[in-house]
């Protein structure tokens, strides 16, 4: 796999976790969290959803066959969910990505869970891991360094907000909600194209 294969791969799964989009989950979940807590509370959240994000890179081919599902199913499947969740992005929902969020401390749900390993991120890694599974490495590779990325993003959530503002996390949301948009049109478009060239030939 070339650099830019790994690039383009880190850039998809930074989209789907949306870290910055993330940024006022975090701020709502962990604002009852005393300032000593907060740093762990994320980093337990970031490792916690990247097992979960890993497992179903792993075991996502093998969990296809449970189901009897195609790679094409996911595909099609995957950029559906990953437009409607761009369209969130986008078109800002007063409940966020996700709903309302507890204020107490969160655990696995919903920071880990939907937040940063969403439906879109888990469909993405298993779509990633069934296309191609002889580069196996190369994905955890991609999904580690977008994890890495995700979590100081996260940590820095406080920062984040003072700097930017509130207005500054919307556009780059939105930004990256337009981005993703066009990759997930581009997954439907593939999934049907597979689709369709079985009857083909």
């Amino acid at each position: 796999m070339s650099p830019g294969e790994i690039f383009s791969a880190v850039v998809l799964l930074l989209l789907v976790i949306d870290p910055f989009g993330n940024v006022p989950v975090v701020m709502a979940a962990i604002g009852n969290a005393p300032a000593a807590r907060r740093r762990r509370i994320v980093l337990r959240e970031c490792l916690i959803a990247y097992a979960i994000l890993a497992a179903f890179m792993v075991g996502g081919r093998t969990f296809l066959d449970w189901l009897q599902l195609s790679r094409e199913s996911l595909a099609i499947a995957g950029g559906i969910i990953l437009f409607l969740i761009a369209l969130r992005m986008v078109f800002r929902h007063p409940e966020g990505l996700f709903g309302d969020v507890p204020g107490s401390e969160p655990f696995i749900v919903p920071l880990a869970v939907p937040a940063i390993a969403g439906p879109s991120a888990l469909a993405t890694v298993m779509l990633m891991a069934s296309r191609e599974p002889a580069r196996l490495p190369e994905w955890m590779a991609a999904l580690t360094v977008a994890m890495v990325v995700a979590t100081l993003v996260l940590l820095a959530a406080t920062r984040l907000t003072r700097l930017l503002g509130e207005r500054g996390m919307v556009a780059i949301e939105r930004l990256m909600g337009l981005v993703l948009t066009a990759l997930a049109v581009q997954m439907l478009l593939d999934g049907i194209r597979a689709f369709v060239a079985q009857f083909g030939g």
